[in-house]
């Protein structure tokens, strides 16, 4: 994990993002989709850190992976922090972030709620 890198803005994790290990992160200019990113340039023009942090609902993020928008509320509920800290236990564990491309662990799911609840506690909740 390289947790330098943070939280991109529209929730996705950089500092597990292996597909581009070269990529300084969504702040960089190195990022290879910052020119069509719609969360990023949004949030940029709004002088926003994170989709997350905005008060109003966005194209850009309705459209976003479930993956994305989990982290993102993860962070809006409990704080980018704690979102770190338990990617970096999750990973420790054995959970991971891109197992097929960018597909992983994260993209198990198919409701909020249930995703929120695994990067809590590195398991699917409760039935």
């Amino acid at each position: 994990m390289r947790r330098e890198l943070g939280i991109a803005r529209c929730g996705l994790a950089c500092c597990l993002c292996s597909e581009n290990g070269g990529c300084g992160g969504c702040e960089s200019e190195s990022c290879p989709d910052a020119a069509a990113c719609r969360a990023r340039s949004c949030s940029m023009e709004r002088g926003l850190a994170h989709c997350y942090v905005c008060p109003s609902p966005c194209d850009a993020m309705e459209d976003a992976q479930l993956k994305a928008r989990a982290f993102g509320e993860f962070a809006r509920r409990f704080g980018e922090g704690h979102l770190l800290d338990c990617l970096e236990r999750n990973e420790a564990a054995g959970v991971v972030y891109h197992r097929r491309g960018i597909t992983g662990d994260y993209d198990d799911f198919d409701n909020l709620e249930d995703l929120i609840a695994f990067i809590e506690g590195g398991r699917p909740a409760p039935a």
